[in-house]
């Protein structure tokens, strides 16, 4: 039976929103902002320090500023909040809350490379959610000119498959991972129709017969 639900998603496709409907629905706990919080809590760092580096991976110039704080006299100096946390460490906290709310179950999951931290479980089932660029990009634009928002969804997509090239070394979106990918221009509530009709056949398929 499903107790975990990852929600990896293009930008603009929807995808918090789809979270936080299947969230409601099955009264679990949502994980997308409040994964945010948890990792600046643990780290003792801002939230939008945490947030600078959500999904994406190290610029060239930070990663060479990184090595050479590290590397030099300065390490032993009071650094701030941004130097001493980075992708790196964005990754590795993650996956410790990631891992633990697998454990407790019933909660849904959005990005952060959920669906590769638990793939090996079986309770947790793994949604894709895209949509056709121009729908994203007219999905956001009453939220921001549509330049902007082009810029966004071309700049974030390519971040998220960098992240996910470098820390789990797949492409992004896997499609193997995934028990169900859908293309939410056709409207949200189908997405969470689908979503959870498809739960409901999996688990009866895989129910023992008595």
């Amino acid at each position: 039976m499903f107790n975990i639900i990852t929600i990896e998603r293009e930008y603009g496709a929807g995808g918090s929103i789809v979270a936080e409907q299947l969230a409601r629905h099955f009264g679990w706990k949502l994980l997308d902002q409040e994964l945010t919080s948890r990792i600046a809590a643990e780290a003792c760092v801002d939230q939008s320090v945490v947030a600078g580096c959500d999904e994406c991976v190290d610029r060239p110039l930070r990663r060479l500023a990184k090595v050479f704080w590290r590397g030099s006299y300065e390490r032993m100096l009071p650094m701030s909040d941004e130097r001493v946390f980075d992708a790196d460490c964005m990754v590795e906290m993650a996956t410790k809350i990631i891992t633990q709310a697998g454990e407790e179950g019933q909660c849904v999951i959005v990005g952060r490379g959920a669906p590769y931290i638990l793939r090996n479980r079986k309770d947790a089932f793994h949604v894709f959610l895209y949509a056709p660029r121009d729908f994203k990009v007219q999905r956001l634009s009453h939220r921001m000119s549509e330049k902007e928002a082009a810029e966004l969804v071309d700049t974030i997509d390519r971040e998220r498959a960098e992240f996910i090239k470098r820390y789990f070394n797949k492409d992004w979106p896997c499609r193997s991972l995934y028990h169900i990918m859908i293309n939410t221009s056709r409207g949200i509530d189908l997405a969470v129709e689908s979503i959870l009709s498809t739960m409901k056949v999996m688990e009866a398929v895989e129910q023992p017969v008595r």
